[in-house]
């Protein structure tokens, strides 16, 4: 009874001790792997990779993976790493070649989650590559569309918040480059130059960090814009028209200012303005305070010693961006100092024409067997009575003709006047002919 058992017993022992080694024996020793799948294998090698700065490696294997495997589940964020190892190479071939790569992503995978993630890339390439305010803006103009698009064709991403951010940061380098171009136009009394940069400024970056003086330029520009044209040669009726039309446009741009940053420094100094142009005051709502007053918390103020540095930089310093409130998506339509000037000389043409009939044209129509008139004679100065006085005398004769060449003279004119009734052209070429002769005559000496 015991031998029945045990026998059945001890075989399946064995058996469990032959699946236990079968078990051991599928384990692959030399790769490491703990039977992975072979594609995650090369995703994960090439994330080491790049843990240690080896793109070059990297890149290749993710390559390896693309072809290799092109219905894998990782072949999305493989090309993915491709432009993150081109991005975190920095030099500015491999940011060209990250932005290519992010491209060719959004446009293979365009409803996937990290298409989001691929169009932040191309936006913080341009980020990165900014310049000052004073330098080539290329860059921060691009930065600021990728950020854009990535806002409006992904607002509901969880990168949407990191990219209004960044887009404040570039709008206000923007801001600046136009804030300081106006200003130069001003100094310099180009006055309508600086009234269409210092109102596109306004207009398209109401967060600036200091709109509240580009708003009191605008107003000083339109002011003094209104002095000269109390000055110019104009009727009083177009002068009165045109300086209302820029006193309005000032009290508007000083009115600006009062409502929408009453926390800023020039809204006492746009209050008195308003005054002094006999226009209303306006008073700023407890919202507009409230909310003019968390932008200017938000913003950072550098120290001196952080300017110093910044100015060692090539980059620009963005500390004074507002981190409260919505940037522009979308631009309005930018002022334009050359329609300005049309403006103005299309007004004084249109008084001048009004003034004379000399622009205007008149039609004559003529019914159907009615009578043309007649054309009026073409203008002509009158012709004048001739004074006998005024016929030149004959020229003297000249020096080196003698006497007898003098006679013979009168004797052709004798006879050629007698015969020009009957042959003209023959006298005309044979005085011709006596005059050539006589031209190189020389007088013999006696």
């Amino acid at each position: 009874m015991f031998r029945r058992v045990f026998i059945p017993l001890l075989l399946a022992a064995s058996l469990l001790t032959g699946v236990a080694c079968n078990k051991q024996k599928a384990t692959n020793p030399l790769s490491h792997i703990n039977s992975k799948q072979p594609d995650k294998v090369l995703f994960d090698r090439a994330m080491e990779a790049m843990k240690v700065h080896k793109y070059d490696v990297a890149r290749m294997t993710l390559q390896t993976l693309i072809n290799t495997y092109p219905d894998s589940e990782f072949v999305a964020r493989a090309k993915l790493s491709v432009g993150e190892s081109w991005y975190q190479e920095g030099s500015s071939a491999g940011l060209a070649q990250a932005e290519t790569e992010f491209r060719d992503f959004i446009t293979f995978f365009p409803n996937m989650p990290e298409a989001a993630e691929a169009q932040l890339k191309i936006a913080d390439i341009h980020y990165r590559q900014m310049e000052k305010p004073d330098r080539d803006y290329t860059h921060a103009r691009r930065a600021q569309d990728e950020y854009r698009q990535l806002l409006l064709q992904y607002p509901d991403s969880k990168l949407a918040d990191v990219a209004r951010k960044r887009l404040l940061e570039v709008q206000e380098v923007l801001a600046e480059r136009e804030f300081r171009i106006a200003h130069f136009y001003y100094q310099r009394q180009s006055l309508l130059a600086a009234i269409a940069r210092a109102k596109t400024l306004t207009d398209k970056y109401p967060l600036y960090s200091r709109a509240d003086e580009a708003l009191y330029i605008l107003g000083q520009a339109y002011e003094q814009q209104a002095e000269r044209i109390r000055d110019a040669k104009i009727s009083d009726t177009l002068k009165q028209e045109l300086t209302k039309g820029f006193l309005d446009n000032a009290a508007n741009a000083y009115s600006k200012i009062v409502t929408r940053y009453p926390a800023m420094p020039f809204y006492q100094d746009a209050r008195k303005r308003l005054v002094a142009i006999n226009r209303p005051v306006p008073t700023p709502t407890p919202e507009a305070i409230a909310q003019n007053k968390k932008e200017q918390a938000s913003r950072v103020l550098s120290t001196r010693y952080d300017r110093f540095i910044n100015n060692m930089q090539k980059r620009p310093d963005t500390s004074t961006a507002a981190k409260f409130g919505e940037p522009t998506l979308v631009d309005p339509k930018d002022t334009d100092a050359p329609r300005l000037v049309r403006e103005i000389n299309s007004a004084v043409k249109s008084e001048m024409d009004a003034k004379s009939d000399s622009g205007k044209i008149s039609v004559e129509t003529v019914r159907e067997g009615g009578k043309v008139p007649e054309n009026q004679p073409l203008p002509r100065s009158p012709e004048a009575a001739v004074n006998p006085s005024d016929v030149p005398a004959q020229a003297p004769p000249q020096l080196n003709e003698s006497a007898s060449s003098s006679s013979g003279e009168a004797d052709a004119k004798a006879s050629s006047s007698t015969d020009a009734a009957k042959d003209d052209s023959k006298n005309a070429s044979s005085s011709h002919k006596a005059k050539k002769k006589r031209h190189f005559h020389l007088p013999i000496p006696l």
